[in-house]
């Protein structure tokens, strides 16, 4: 696998995206159009007015994916260039689901104002930024920044798109269960950017705060820690259990965002009825799926891994929340946006699946229930669905510029 990639990577061409023409380019009047003298025509209409850079250029289909290299992965702070096949990955994906171009961004800064400076001075030149691989709590401050000193969408996706996907998965799991939402406990094992996002997220989704318990590498977050930052703190709650091993007991769900092997079979044998494990650590989950049904057989799984049902993937949102937020050029990705989102991914779910999307995995017949809780990422209709509810709660949200939906109702991609 190891060859396989390196090769994926070098062979025939470097990397993973290209730049392409979309004008002709062959006579002596394409290029007079294309550069000097023709290009003046718009650059004059552009500095009468920055809206008509929508109407002349690329900018309004175009995003950068931005990182310094700080968190890359499950590999750590390799620094920026490294994050560069990740960053260019990225771009493929935006490209191959929602057909919106994309150019990766890799920032060797000395510290969060320098990123931040430095990308708010290139962000005109782009219709979305989308923030990648940047260490907690960092990411945090870098993002709010951003959010505030740019007029495009900034969203941080190993926070937001984990956190929207996780919340599809998990409100179909709760209906399954025959759980309601807001009377689920639920144990959250990690408290990084992505686990912090998914249960802000959750809750406003429903899920009641005092009814999560979160764990950080010293144990449950609760208010007599003095230890805690301030993005911790807001989660910190009453109680006088201290670690999993207490924290599970009872729990209707479990969201792992931490490490290997963290949940026990023994620990998973304490939960509710019908318990929900969401062990999305990668490569290596908190619990193998294998192992977690040997000791309850009555779990509903899911894991941020592909071999496995349930895969928790962020390829599910966010190509198909900036098609929304672009093609209505919202200001911003809120959180109106994200709700309709994730409604839209755990609706499409329920619904028959197409003979094309089994196919593609070998033939398995899917259909909503333990096994099949989120769509599969080849799934067609997700352009349509989720980029309409995204760009219909940015009108409605009042963060649109315009209300004309370029790309609704879609199917396939051959409709970009």
């Amino acid at each position: 696998m190891k060859q396989a990639a390196l090769d994926y990577h070098a062979h025939p061409k470097p990397g993973k995206i290209e730049i392409a023409l979309t004008k002709p380019a062959e006579t002596a009047r394409d290029l007079s159009l294309a550069y000097s003298p023709g290009v003046a025509e718009p650059v004059r209409e552009i500095a009468a007015d920055p809206e008509n850079a929508y109407k002349y250029t690329g900018k309004g289909n175009l995003v950068a994916v931005i990182s310094n290299g700080s968190a890359i992965l499950g590999l750590g702070n390799l620094g920026a260039l490294a994050s560069k096949p990740v960053m260019e990955g990225k771009a493929l994906l935006f490209k191959r689901f929602a057909g919106v171009d994309s150019i990766d961004i890799e920032v060797d800064s000395e510290s969060p104002q320098a990123f931040i400076d430095t990308v708010k001075r290139i962000a005109c030149s782009f219709g979305g930024i989308n923030l990648e691989d940047i260490k907690a709590p960092e990411c945090f401050e870098i993002e709010r920044r951003l959010i505030e000193e740019c007029d495009i969408p900034v969203f941080h996706d190993d926070q937001h798109g984990t956190a929207i996907v996780t919340a599809a998965g998990m409100l179909n799991a709760l209906d399954i269960a025959g759980k309601k939402i807001d009377e689920a406990k639920m144990v959250c094992l990690g408290a990084g950017s992505a686990a912090i996002a998914c249960v802000k997220l959750l809750i406003s989704c429903g899920m009641k705060a005092g009814n999560i318990l979160m764990l950080d590498s010293k144990g449950v977050i609760h208010t007599g820690r003095d230890d805690l930052n301030q993005y911790k703190a807001l989660f910190a709650v009453d109680t006088d259990r201290r670690q999993l091993d207490d924290a599970i007991v009872g729990a209707d769900a479990f969201l792992g965002l931490s490490g290997p092997n963290l949940l026990s079979p023994e620990q998973l044998q304490t939960m509710a009825d019908n318990p929900i494990v969401f062990a999305c650590a990668n490569p290596d989950p908190e619990i193998h799926p294998e192992e977690a049904k040997a000791a309850r057989s009555d779990v509903i799984m899911a894991t941020g891994r592909s071999d496995f049902p349930n895969q928790v993937n962020n390829v599910l949102g966010f190509p198909f929340i900036f098609r929304g937020a672009l093609d209505v050029r919202a200001t911003r990705i809120n959180e109106a946006m994200k709700v309709a989102a994730v409604n839209a991914i755990r609706e499409l779910a329920k619904e028959d699946v197409p003979q094309e999307v089994m196919d593609a995995y070998d033939g398995v017949q899917l259909s909503f229930g333990v096994d099949y809780i989120i769509p599969k990422p080849t799934d067609p209709r997700l352009l349509g669905r989720v980029s309409a509810a995204v760009a219909q709660a940015a009108i409605e949200s009042g963060v649109a510029k315009s209300d004309y939906p370029k790309h609704y109702p879609l199917e396939s991609l051959n409709d970009v």
